[in-house]
């Protein structure tokens, strides 16, 4: 008798297509983000402190943003969806129905 799984087709999963796109190890957006908002502080105020904490925030949440894409890649995506959720749903089957 011959093996079922033998005469199947296999289709390879390319790993730069399955992997979350990352830029310094978290998630690319709001690395790109954060970034913007730190150079905005910087050029804003225009003096060695602004530039110091400026830097300084930008190195703190980029590691608190890598610490969170080490988690879950897509946590960011997950918390947007989740956020969209009500807190109770009436268990009725549908919204006009009359209590």
């Amino acid at each position: 008798m011959a093996e079922v799984g033998n005469n199947l087709d296999r289709a390879r999963i390319h790993r730069a297509l399955s992997r979350p796109t990352l830029l310094f190890g978290a998630d690319r957006e709001l690395v790109l983000v954060t970034g913007l908002l730190a150079v905005i502080l910087v050029f804003v105020v225009l003096t060695i402190v602004s530039a110091l904490l400026g830097a300084a925030i930008w190195i703190v949440v980029v590691g608190l943003l890598r610490m969170m894409a080490k988690a879950d890649p897509f946590l960011r995506h997950v918390y947007v969806r989740h956020i969209k959720y009500r807190t109770y749903y009436r268990p009725t089957s549908t919204p006009w129905r009359k209590y």
